[in-house]
């Protein structure tokens, strides 16, 4: 038996005073059963209280999820607070990842860390829990509705304005490009594609991207769309990818062309960084996950203690290349010990 007190458990009132009759050697004995009910309560008192928080990717097979979800237990191990991790298999099952939202409310979380897997059909789950008291931290990617709490997310704009801009370099400035993108409704990578897009535009008017197809997330389809363009057009310079799994398929049909076609990148694998040192990748712009899922928690854990956390949490991101993939801090960025806090 439990009471709440505020926003943190306490032990229960003593219990009412009561008394049971038992027959013994034939007789009845009146025993008081408040010691018993006192010492069910005491074990109550002692069971775990800590504030549970779910954590809700938008997929667990990448890389990238792994470290947020490493991220997000290094926050709860200092904190003192249980982490509950879920997710669906695939970045493109928003079905699923709202039914596991509409879960974690029913089971009455304390707060939910979620990346949306697409900013509109969210809205409802999100809208739920705030309507029901349950703090909501957005991160990696925003979604349509101001009822959250606060959002920890790389600044996804600026990262595609980035990849621009090394874009525009490696090619000096003229060329033809096309991009693997991600899917449609994605907001974080939708930005990071505006943001290189618009870049362009304005600071490279003599490179064309002259086609944009999506690989939904998928490291098998972008292959085949990056194959199709690479078919489509013989005279393409170059290519940019928006994600893990865009990056993996576009490198791998250049490697399976052999295509003169340079290429930047997003987010990191050990495969992709072997690409990287190879040069069939020229660089690639990197998040920093890890944080991310530390710093979602974070928000998630000042809220519960009363606190306002900041609202907008940008995180910078990060160009990485041969010439500085082996840096001291780029490689703290990119290998987080996973294994300390997933095993």
């Amino acid at each position: 038996m439990t009471e709440k007190s505020g926003d943190w458990l306490r032990c229960p009132k003593p219990v009412a005073r009561a008394r049971n009759r038992i027959r013994l050697n034939g007789a009845w004995t009146a025993l008081p059963v408040t010691v018993f009910l006192l010492l069910v309560a005491l074990l109550a008192c002692h069971r775990d209280t800590r504030k549970r928080i779910a954590v809700i990717p938008k997929g667990q097979a990448h890389l990238f999820w792994q470290s947020i979800h490493a991220g997000a237990v290094s926050a709860a191990r200092e904190a003192g607070v249980e982490i509950i991790w879920d997710g669906p298999p695939l970045e493109t099952d928003f079905s699923g990842q709202m039914q596991i939202v509409q879960a974690m409310i029913t089971q009455h979380v304390d707060a939910i860390c979620l990346a949306p897997t697409d900013k509109t059909a969210l809205i409802s789950v999100v809208e739920r829990a705030n309507r029901e008291g349950i703090p909501v931290v957005i991160l990696d990617s925003p979604v349509d509705t101001q009822n959250f709490v606060a959002q920890v997310a790389t600044d996804n704009y600026e990262a595609g304005a980035m990849a621009a801009q090394r874009m525009g370099k490696i090619l000096n400035g003229k060329g033809k490009v096309a991009e693997v993108a991600v899917e449609p409704g994605s907001a974080s990578t939708m930005a990071r594609e505006q943001g290189f897009e618009d870049a362009i535009k304005k600071d490279f008017p003599g490179i064309q991207i002259v086609d944009k197809r999506y690989g939904w997330s998928d490291r098998a389809k972008s292959l085949a769309v990056a194959e199709n363009m690479l078919t489509a057009h013989d005279d393409l310079n170059a290519m940019f990818a928006s994600n893990e799994s865009s990056s993996v398929g576009a490198a791998q049909a250049i490697k399976g062309r052999n295509a003169k076609v340079k290429m930047v990148g997003f987010d990191w694998s050990p495969g992709l960084l072997a690409d990287l040192k190879s040069g069939v990748i020229d660089a690639l712009v990197v998040q920093d996950p890890f944080r991310m899922g530390h710093d979602a928690v974070v928000a998630a854990v000042e809220k519960l203690k009363g606190a306002t956390p900041p609202r907008i949490q940008n995180l910078p991101p990060r160009v990485i290349t041969r010439e500085n993939v082996d840096d001291p801090d780029v490689q703290k960025q990119l290998h987080p010990d996973l294994d300390k806090y997933l095993k």
